[in-house]
């Protein structure tokens, strides 16, 4: 049984990077279509909560928005600011925390695609994190989230994987997810990474825990929030033309809210 070094891949940005990188392109195609479809205003200022790599914070600038980005992990930051720099884009990037972050100025889209918002373990904080999300929108702004609801009584492991390569690099990404435990709330991930460059293979591993959502609980959260308005729902398979019900049948879900 081959042995993973434990590490946290925030920390290390450039194989989240290189794994996460390969869907750019169409999020950032479906973000800027949710913006010409959904937004009433006719700014566009963009914050990326949680921007990590920097990769949309990148590919919004170039497609003509003015994007700030925050993140919680500095070594994220510093690699999303080279990536600015490499590309010569300008763009804001801070540290801030999903729950409590706040900006003099007001945005007319704010995104947050990956399920990053289930690190948000309690429901004060995803409350507070929604109605921060509010006071920084200009009336009729969006936000796009994105989340992978639970359905508590599926009770198999499940896996995902992927790959990605830049230059000399392969990565192999395994992730799996437990069975989440419905008192409290919770579900643990762990993903494991193969690096191959060259003849050197490198295995690494993380671990965390994200707050599970199923439709009632996601819906109840959002009535805690009446200044976002759900106004469409769409799938992971990021296609504007396609919108879903938002029932619970697909767990993948990215949720259209918009600012009264």
């Amino acid at each position: 049984m081959p042995r993973y070094e434990v590490f946290d891949w925030y920390e290390n940005p450039l194989y989240y990077d290189v794994i996460f990188d390969v869907d750019t392109e169409t999020e950032a195609s479906f973000v800027e279509a949710v913006y010409e479809r959904h937004v009433q205003t006719r700014g566009r200022r963009m914050l990326e909560p949680a921007c990590g790599s920097g990769r949309l914070v990148a590919a919004m600038t170039r497609r003509g928005f003015n994007v700030t980005g925050f993140d919680l992990s500095q070594a994220m930051l510093q690699f999303a600011r080279q990536r600015l720099r490499r590309k010569h884009l300008k763009a804001r990037l801070v540290e801030a925390r999903l729950e409590s972050f706040s900006f003099a100025v007001k945005f007319d889209i704010a995104h947050c695609l990956v399920s990053t918002f289930k690190y948000l373990l309690s429901e004060k904080a995803a409350r507070s994190h929604l109605q921060r999300i509010a006071d920084a929108l200009n009336p009729g702004g969006v936000y796009v989230l994105g989340l992978h609801l639970t359905d508590y009584s599926d009770r198999a492991r499940r896996r995902e994987r992927w790959l990605g390569s830049r230059g000399r690099t392969r990565v192999i990404c395994n992730i799996q997810s437990w069975p989440a435990d419905r008192r409290a709330r919770t579900e643990h991930v762990r993903s494991r990474l193969i690096v191959r460059c060259n003849n050197d293979v490198r295995r690494y591993e993380t671990h965390w825990t994200f707050r599970s959502y199923n439709l009632s609980q996601l819906k109840s959260l959002l009535r805690s929030v009446p200044q976002l308005q759900h106004v469409a729902t769409y799938d992971f398979s990021h296609d504007i033309d396609c919108p879903i019900a938002f029932d619970g049948t697909q767990l993948d879900t990215v949720l259209i809210l918009r600012r009264r």
